[in-house]
Protein backbone atom coordinates (compact mmCIF):
# COMPACT_ATOMS: atom_id res chain seq x y z
CA UNK A 1 0.00 0.00 0.00
CA UNK A 2 1.19 3.24 -0.93
CA UNK A 3 0.03 6.76 0.80
CA UNK A 4 0.07 9.54 -1.63
CA UNK A 5 -1.81 13.01 -1.80
CA UNK A 6 -4.36 12.46 1.02
CA UNK A 7 -4.83 16.38 1.56
CA UNK A 8 -4.73 18.06 -1.96
CA UNK A 9 -7.64 19.51 -3.40
CA UNK A 10 -10.07 17.08 -5.82
CA UNK A 11 -12.56 14.60 -5.39
CA UNK A 12 -10.98 11.71 -3.10
CA UNK A 13 -9.91 8.13 -5.09
CA UNK A 14 -8.76 5.05 -3.80
CA UNK A 15 -6.62 3.12 -6.56
CA UNK A 16 -6.54 -0.45 -6.11
CA UNK A 17 -4.14 -2.01 -8.88
CA UNK A 18 -0.90 -3.69 -9.95
CA UNK A 19 2.01 -1.71 -8.69
CA UNK A 20 2.81 -1.49 -12.19
CA UNK A 21 -0.20 0.36 -12.95
CA UNK A 22 -0.63 2.23 -10.41
CA UNK A 23 1.32 5.50 -11.83
CA UNK A 24 -0.89 5.44 -14.63
CA UNK A 25 -3.51 5.58 -12.75
CA UNK A 26 -3.08 8.25 -10.75
CA UNK A 27 -2.78 10.53 -13.41
CA UNK A 28 -5.65 9.75 -15.02
CA UNK A 29 -7.34 10.66 -11.42
CA UNK A 30 -5.52 14.02 -11.21
CA UNK A 31 -6.42 14.85 -15.00
CA UNK A 32 -10.11 14.20 -13.95
CA UNK A 33 -9.73 16.54 -10.93
CA UNK A 34 -9.10 14.36 -8.48
CA UNK A 35 -6.60 13.51 -5.61
CA UNK A 36 -5.22 9.67 -5.09
CA UNK A 37 -5.81 9.44 -1.49
CA UNK A 38 -4.14 5.83 -1.50
CA UNK A 39 -2.68 3.06 -3.60
CA UNK A 40 -3.47 -0.76 -2.57
CA UNK A 41 -1.90 -3.21 -4.70
CA UNK A 42 -4.29 -6.66 -4.86
CA UNK A 43 -2.61 -8.41 -2.10
CA UNK A 44 -2.70 -5.62 0.37
CA UNK A 45 -6.84 -5.12 -0.77
CA UNK A 46 -8.34 -7.54 2.66
CA UNK A 47 -6.28 -5.61 4.83
CA UNK A 48 -6.08 -1.93 3.72
CA UNK A 49 -9.66 -1.39 1.99
CA UNK A 50 -12.18 0.63 3.84
CA UNK A 51 -8.96 2.22 6.23
CA UNK A 52 -9.49 5.47 4.84
CA UNK A 53 -12.11 8.35 5.79
CA UNK A 54 -14.73 9.89 4.34
CA UNK A 55 -16.48 8.62 1.24
CA UNK A 56 -14.12 8.13 -1.77
CA UNK A 57 -14.27 6.87 -5.27
CA UNK A 58 -12.78 3.11 -5.47
CA UNK A 59 -11.24 3.06 -9.06
CA UNK A 60 -10.15 -0.29 -9.99
CA UNK A 61 -8.04 -1.49 -12.33
CA UNK A 62 -7.57 -5.43 -12.88
CA UNK A 63 -5.67 -5.58 -15.83
CA UNK A 64 -2.53 -7.94 -14.99
CA UNK A 65 -4.13 -8.82 -11.75
CA UNK A 66 -4.21 -12.89 -10.82
CA UNK A 67 -7.47 -14.13 -10.70
CA UNK A 68 -7.18 -15.98 -7.25
CA UNK A 69 -6.51 -12.66 -5.69
CA UNK A 70 -9.13 -10.67 -7.65
CA UNK A 71 -11.52 -13.33 -6.28
CA UNK A 72 -10.50 -12.78 -2.74
CA UNK A 73 -10.18 -8.90 -3.21
CA UNK A 74 -13.15 -8.17 -5.51
CA UNK A 75 -15.44 -9.77 -2.52
CA UNK A 76 -13.76 -7.48 -0.05
CA UNK A 77 -14.23 -4.60 -1.85
CA UNK A 78 -18.41 -5.44 -2.71
CA UNK A 79 -18.81 -5.74 1.19
CA UNK A 80 -17.20 -2.94 2.32
CA UNK A 81 -18.69 -0.72 -0.76
CA UNK A 82 -21.88 -1.84 0.05
CA UNK A 83 -21.60 -1.04 3.79
CA UNK A 84 -20.18 2.14 3.76
CA UNK A 85 -22.36 3.53 0.09
CA UNK A 86 -18.93 3.56 -1.74
CA UNK A 87 -19.19 4.13 -5.78
CA UNK A 88 -16.85 1.72 -7.44
CA UNK A 89 -15.32 2.28 -11.01
CA UNK A 90 -13.57 -0.50 -12.92
CA UNK A 91 -11.24 -0.73 -16.09
CA UNK A 92 -11.18 -3.93 -17.31
CA UNK A 93 -9.86 -5.94 -20.36
CA UNK A 94 -12.63 -8.64 -21.82
CA UNK A 95 -11.31 -11.38 -20.13
CA UNK A 96 -12.04 -10.32 -16.86
CA UNK A 97 -15.92 -9.49 -17.15
CA UNK A 98 -17.43 -12.95 -15.94
CA UNK A 99 -15.37 -12.33 -13.03
CA UNK A 100 -15.43 -9.08 -11.60
CA UNK A 101 -19.21 -9.14 -12.79
CA UNK A 102 -19.99 -12.28 -10.28
CA UNK A 103 -18.60 -10.02 -7.76
CA UNK A 104 -19.22 -6.32 -8.92
CA UNK A 105 -22.69 -5.69 -9.83
CA UNK A 106 -24.99 -2.69 -8.88
CA UNK A 107 -26.10 0.99 -9.47
CA UNK A 108 -23.33 2.35 -8.01
CA UNK A 109 -20.95 0.26 -10.24
CA UNK A 110 -19.53 1.51 -13.43
CA UNK A 111 -17.65 -0.95 -15.43
CA UNK A 112 -15.07 0.21 -18.50
CA UNK A 113 -14.19 -2.68 -20.80
CA UNK A 114 -10.90 -2.13 -22.92
CA UNK A 115 -11.17 1.61 -22.20
CA UNK A 116 -8.92 4.22 -23.84
CA UNK A 117 -7.42 6.87 -21.30
CA UNK A 118 -9.93 9.43 -22.45
CA UNK A 119 -12.33 7.19 -21.65
CA UNK A 120 -10.89 6.77 -18.22
CA UNK A 121 -10.59 9.98 -17.60
CA UNK A 122 -14.43 11.05 -18.29
CA UNK A 123 -15.52 8.19 -16.57
CA UNK A 124 -13.77 9.58 -13.76
CA UNK A 125 -14.76 12.94 -13.99
CA UNK A 126 -18.51 12.44 -14.20
CA UNK A 127 -17.75 9.47 -11.27
CA UNK A 128 -16.44 12.20 -9.01
CA UNK A 129 -18.73 14.84 -9.75
CA UNK A 130 -21.36 12.51 -8.81
CA UNK A 131 -19.89 11.52 -5.45
CA UNK A 132 -19.57 14.87 -4.78
CA UNK A 133 -18.31 17.53 -7.12
CA UNK A 134 -15.32 17.93 -9.43
CA UNK A 135 -14.31 21.09 -10.31
CA UNK A 136 -16.45 23.30 -12.76
CA UNK A 137 -13.78 22.07 -15.47
CA UNK A 138 -15.11 19.12 -16.09
CA UNK A 139 -18.82 20.49 -16.22
CA UNK A 140 -19.26 19.63 -20.14
CA UNK A 141 -18.13 16.06 -19.64
CA UNK A 142 -20.37 15.92 -16.38
CA UNK A 143 -23.27 17.23 -18.08
CA UNK A 144 -23.06 15.53 -21.79
CA UNK A 145 -22.63 11.96 -19.67
CA UNK A 146 -25.95 12.69 -17.47
CA UNK A 147 -27.85 13.33 -20.78
CA UNK A 148 -26.89 9.72 -21.82
CA UNK A 149 -27.57 8.46 -18.43
CA UNK A 150 -31.19 9.92 -18.57
CA UNK A 151 -31.73 8.76 -21.60
CA UNK A 152 -31.21 5.15 -20.48
CA UNK A 153 -33.12 5.38 -17.88
CA UNK A 154 -36.14 6.73 -19.96
CA UNK A 155 -35.32 3.45 -21.96
CA UNK A 156 -35.01 1.02 -19.26
CA UNK A 157 -38.20 2.90 -18.01
CA UNK A 158 -40.42 2.52 -21.39
CA UNK A 159 -39.39 -1.41 -21.78
CA UNK A 160 -40.26 -2.39 -18.50
CA UNK A 161 -43.60 -0.12 -19.14
CA UNK A 162 -44.19 -1.73 -22.59
CA UNK A 163 -44.10 -5.42 -20.93
CA UNK A 164 -45.95 -4.64 -17.72
CA UNK A 165 -48.54 -3.43 -20.17
CA UNK A 166 -48.31 -6.77 -22.32
CA UNK A 167 -48.09 -8.67 -18.99
CA UNK A 168 -51.73 -7.28 -17.65
CA UNK A 169 -53.38 -7.27 -21.31
CA UNK A 170 -52.63 -10.75 -21.39
CA UNK A 171 -54.48 -11.33 -18.01
CA UNK A 172 -57.36 -9.03 -18.62
CA UNK A 173 -58.07 -10.81 -22.56
CA UNK A 174 -58.06 -13.99 -20.28
CA UNK A 175 -60.72 -12.41 -17.67
CA UNK A 176 -62.83 -10.84 -20.79
CA UNK A 177 -62.54 -7.45 -19.16
CA UNK A 178 -60.98 -3.97 -18.80
CA UNK A 179 -58.46 -2.59 -15.79
CA UNK A 180 -55.70 -0.18 -15.24
CA UNK A 181 -52.96 -1.05 -18.00
CA UNK A 182 -50.59 0.97 -15.86
CA UNK A 183 -50.55 -1.54 -12.97
CA UNK A 184 -47.50 -3.47 -11.35
CA UNK A 185 -47.14 -7.04 -13.28
CA UNK A 186 -49.47 -9.74 -12.54
CA UNK A 187 -49.50 -13.43 -13.17
CA UNK A 188 -50.42 -13.58 -16.66
CA UNK A 189 -52.55 -16.13 -18.37
CA UNK A 190 -50.25 -15.97 -21.39
CA UNK A 191 -47.58 -19.31 -21.61
CA UNK A 192 -44.84 -20.47 -22.97
CA UNK A 193 -46.28 -22.70 -26.61
CA UNK A 194 -43.86 -25.10 -27.72
CA UNK A 195 -41.41 -23.72 -30.57
CA UNK A 196 -41.14 -20.28 -28.57
CA UNK A 197 -37.83 -20.49 -28.43
CA UNK A 198 -37.26 -21.63 -32.07
CA UNK A 199 -39.11 -18.34 -33.09
CA UNK A 200 -37.19 -16.08 -30.55
CA UNK A 201 -34.39 -17.23 -32.33
CA UNK A 202 -35.59 -16.50 -35.71
CA UNK A 203 -36.14 -12.96 -34.09
CA UNK A 204 -32.54 -12.86 -33.09
CA UNK A 205 -31.33 -14.05 -35.79
CA UNK A 206 -33.11 -11.57 -38.41
CA UNK A 207 -31.77 -8.59 -35.78
CA UNK A 208 -28.53 -9.41 -37.12
CA UNK A 209 -29.38 -10.22 -40.68
CA UNK A 210 -30.30 -6.10 -40.58
CA UNK A 211 -26.46 -5.48 -39.49
CA UNK A 212 -24.85 -7.87 -42.10
CA UNK A 213 -26.88 -5.61 -44.76
CA UNK A 214 -26.88 -2.43 -43.45
CA UNK A 215 -23.83 -2.27 -41.60
CA UNK A 216 -23.40 -2.46 -37.74
CA UNK A 217 -24.63 0.18 -35.40
CA UNK A 218 -27.55 1.57 -36.65
CA UNK A 219 -30.35 -0.62 -35.30
CA UNK A 220 -28.68 -0.68 -31.97
CA UNK A 221 -30.99 -1.83 -29.08
CA UNK A 222 -29.42 -3.95 -26.33
CA UNK A 223 -32.03 -4.37 -23.80
CA UNK A 224 -34.14 -5.52 -26.24
CA UNK A 225 -31.48 -8.04 -27.90
CA UNK A 226 -30.78 -8.91 -24.04
CA UNK A 227 -34.22 -9.55 -22.92
CA UNK A 228 -34.98 -11.80 -26.35
CA UNK A 229 -31.32 -13.59 -25.78
CA UNK A 230 -32.11 -14.67 -21.77
CA UNK A 231 -35.83 -15.49 -22.82
CA UNK A 232 -34.64 -17.77 -25.42
CA UNK A 233 -32.21 -19.31 -22.89
CA UNK A 234 -34.85 -19.61 -20.63
CA UNK A 235 -37.07 -21.71 -22.54
CA UNK A 236 -34.29 -23.96 -23.92
CA UNK A 237 -33.19 -24.35 -20.23
CA UNK A 238 -29.71 -22.76 -20.44
CA UNK A 239 -27.99 -20.50 -18.35
CA UNK A 240 -26.23 -17.45 -19.66
CA UNK A 241 -22.93 -15.97 -18.55
CA UNK A 242 -22.38 -11.85 -18.31
CA UNK A 243 -19.62 -12.25 -20.98
CA UNK A 244 -22.26 -14.02 -23.45
CA UNK A 245 -24.87 -11.29 -22.64
CA UNK A 246 -22.84 -8.67 -23.53
CA UNK A 247 -22.43 -10.08 -26.48
CA UNK A 248 -25.65 -11.32 -27.51
CA UNK A 249 -26.10 -6.58 -27.01
CA UNK A 250 -24.29 -6.47 -30.13
CA UNK A 251 -22.73 -3.23 -28.66
CA UNK A 252 -19.22 -2.30 -26.90
CA UNK A 253 -18.85 -4.07 -24.07
CA UNK A 254 -18.88 -0.85 -21.74
CA UNK A 255 -22.50 -0.23 -23.30
CA UNK A 256 -23.66 -3.71 -22.66
CA UNK A 257 -22.23 -3.64 -19.12
CA UNK A 258 -24.30 -0.33 -18.47
CA UNK A 259 -27.07 -1.91 -19.84
CA UNK A 260 -27.30 -5.19 -17.60
CA UNK A 261 -27.38 -2.70 -14.56
CA UNK A 262 -29.48 -0.38 -15.43
CA UNK A 263 -32.14 -3.70 -16.25
CA UNK A 264 -31.01 -5.41 -13.24
CA UNK A 265 -31.79 -2.24 -11.51
CA UNK A 266 -35.48 -1.97 -12.81
CA UNK A 267 -36.14 -5.37 -12.13
CA UNK A 268 -36.11 -7.27 -15.49
CA UNK A 269 -32.79 -9.06 -14.82
CA UNK A 270 -31.02 -10.57 -11.92
CA UNK A 271 -27.79 -12.26 -11.01
CA UNK A 272 -28.00 -15.90 -10.22
CA UNK A 273 -24.22 -17.03 -9.23
CA UNK A 274 -22.88 -19.86 -10.34
CA UNK A 275 -22.74 -22.56 -7.31
CA UNK A 276 -19.67 -24.63 -9.15
CA UNK A 277 -17.47 -21.83 -9.40
CA UNK A 278 -17.95 -18.69 -7.76
CA UNK A 279 -15.51 -16.91 -10.30
CA UNK A 280 -18.79 -16.57 -12.51
CA UNK A 281 -22.54 -15.53 -12.58
CA UNK A 282 -25.18 -15.94 -14.76
CA UNK A 283 -27.93 -13.33 -15.79
CA UNK A 284 -31.67 -14.40 -15.98
CA UNK A 285 -34.93 -13.00 -16.16
CA UNK A 286 -37.22 -11.60 -13.36
CA UNK A 287 -40.41 -13.04 -12.67
CA UNK A 288 -41.80 -9.91 -13.99
CA UNK A 289 -39.89 -9.70 -17.18
CA UNK A 290 -40.84 -13.87 -18.17
CA UNK A 291 -44.33 -12.78 -17.87
CA UNK A 292 -43.97 -9.67 -20.01
CA UNK A 293 -41.89 -11.86 -22.63
CA UNK A 294 -44.75 -14.74 -22.54
CA UNK A 295 -47.26 -12.35 -23.08
CA UNK A 296 -45.47 -9.88 -26.14
CA UNK A 297 -44.83 -13.56 -27.94
CA UNK A 298 -48.77 -14.58 -27.18
CA UNK A 299 -49.72 -11.34 -28.95
CA UNK A 300 -47.10 -12.30 -31.55
CA UNK A 301 -49.32 -14.66 -31.95
CA UNK A 302 -52.47 -13.62 -32.22
CA UNK A 303 -51.13 -11.72 -34.92
CA UNK A 304 -50.34 -14.36 -36.86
Amino acid sequence: MEQLDPYGDGFPVVVISAPALSGAAGQAVRQAGGRVMRAIDWPAVAEEIGRQAGRPLLMIDTHGAEALAMEVALARIDAVATALDLPVLVSLPTADIDLVAAMLLGPRVVMLCDASELELVAALAVAGATNGGASMLHGHVHEGESERLRQLNAEVARIAEVLARLSVQGEEEGRGGVGDRHQSFHAATARAQPGDAEIVRRMIRARRLRDGLFGEGLFEEPAWDMLLDLYAAHLEGHRVSVSSLCIAAAVAPTTALRWIGKMTEAGLFARQPDPADRRRAFMVLTDRALEGMRAYLAALRRLG
